[in-house]
C-alpha cells in the first residue's frame, strides 16, 4: 500500500488550503474562498504544475530539459503575482457599475453621464454598529467598492470596527490587501503572526494606530471592560476577508471532518461541537 502524506490546512498566505499528495501521482487539494466557500478540487496553478512536473517525471521520465522548462514558467508567473496589485485607473473615473452583468476582475465602468457625488461619498460609518450581541462581540461595518462605487480603480477602502466590552474581531486575513487601524475609543490588544510563526502584539490606546501586513493572520481584542472602535484603512478597493475560524468551521460546503481533526490533532466529536457552534454565524 502507497503511504499518503498530508498537509494540514494552512495560509499561503493568500489563501487557505489543504491537500494530499499521494506519490504515485493521485493530487487531491482544497482552498477556502474569502467569503468562506471552498473548492475541494481547484487547482492552485503554480502548485499543481510544479508537483506534477516532478511526478510526471518519475512516473512517465519526462526530460529535464522540459520539466526546467516547466518550472522556470511557473517560478515567472510567481515572480509576476507577487507585484499585482488593484489595477490602475486608465481614465479620471470608472464608477463601479454594480448592476452591470459583465463579469471582468474588478468592476465596469459607469455610464460617466450618470456618474454624481453620491457615488464618491457616503455616510456609513458615521454610526457604530451593534456589537453587543453578535458572536464574537465586534462587528465591521465595510466602506469599500461594493457601498462606496467611486473607489472602483483607486485602490483604498475604509472599514469601522466596533468591539463590545471583552469583544474580539477573531484570527483572520486579507488577502489583498495592508491594513493600518486608527483607534478613536477605548483601547485594543492587536497582534499578527509571520509566516514564522511569531507573533508580534501590543497594547494599543485611542489616537494610536497599528499596521497589519497584507495577508498575515491578525486579531484585536478588547479586553477592558468599556466599548472600542477604530477606523481600518486599506490599500484596496476590496481587500477581502477570511475569518479562520468561519473559513475552516463554517464553509458551504463544509470542510471534511479528517480535514480538519488532523490539522487540530483532535477527534470528530470536538470538530462538530465547533461546526456546530459556528453554523448559524456565517
Amino acid at each position: 500500500m502507497v503511504a499518503m502524506k498530508e498537509v494540514i490546512p494552512r495560509t499561503g498566505p493568500f489563501f487557505v488550503s489543504a491537500f494530499r499528495l499521494i506519490p504515485a501521482g493521485f493530487l487531491l487539494i482544497g482552498f477556502a474562498a474569502s467569503r468562506g466557500r471552498p473548492f475541494p478540487s481547484g487547482l492552485n496553478a503554480w502548485l499543481s504544475i510544479s508537483l506534477f512536473a516532478l511526478v510526471n517525471a518519475a512516473c512517465f521520465q519526462l526530460t529535464m530539459k522540459f520539466i526546467g522548462s516547466v518550472l522556470a514558467m511557473t517560478f515567472a508567473l510567481v515572480l509576476a503575482s507577487t507585484s499585482a496589485s488593484d489595477p490602475d485607473a486608465l481614465q479620471d473615473l470608472c464608477v463601479a457599475d454594480t448592476a452591470s452583468g459583465v463579469k471582468v476582475n474588478g468592476f465596469t465602468c459607469k455610464d460617466a453621464a450618470k456618474v454624481n457625488a453620491s457615488d464618491f461619498s457616503s455616510n456609513i460609518l458615521a454610526k457604530p454598529g451593534v456589537a453587543a450581541n453578535t458572536t464574537f462581540g465586534s462587528i465591521v461595518t465595510g466602506a469599500n467598492v461594493e457601498k462606496i462605487p467611486g473607489l472602483n480603480t483607486l485602490g483604498v477602502s475604509l472599514s469601522r470596527i466596533d468591539y463590545a466590552p471583552g469583544g474580539l474581531n477573531p484570527p483572520h486575513t486579507h488577502p489583498r490587501a495592508t491594513e493600518i487601524v486608527f483607534v478613536f475609543e477605548g483601547q485594543l490588544d492587536v497582534g499578527f503572526i509571520t509566516t514564522s510563526n511569531v507573533l508580534i502584539s501590543k497594547t494599543i490606546y485611542k489616537g494610536e494606530i497599528f499596521v497589519f501586513p497584507k495577508g498575515l493572520v491578525h486579531f484585536q481584542k478588547n479586553n477592558a471592560n468599556e466599548p472600542a472602535a477604530v477606523i481600518s484603512a486599506f490599500n484596496s478597493q476590496l481587500p477581502g476577508t477570511q475569518s479562520i475560524p468561519l473559513t475552516l468551521f463554517a464553509a458551504t460546503p463544509p470542510v471534511p471532518d479528517n480535514v480538519l481533526t488532523k490539522a487540530f490533532q483532535v477527534g470528530t466529536k470536538e470538530i462538530e461541537k465547533i461546526k456546530s457552534r459556528l453554523a448559524s454565524k456565517k
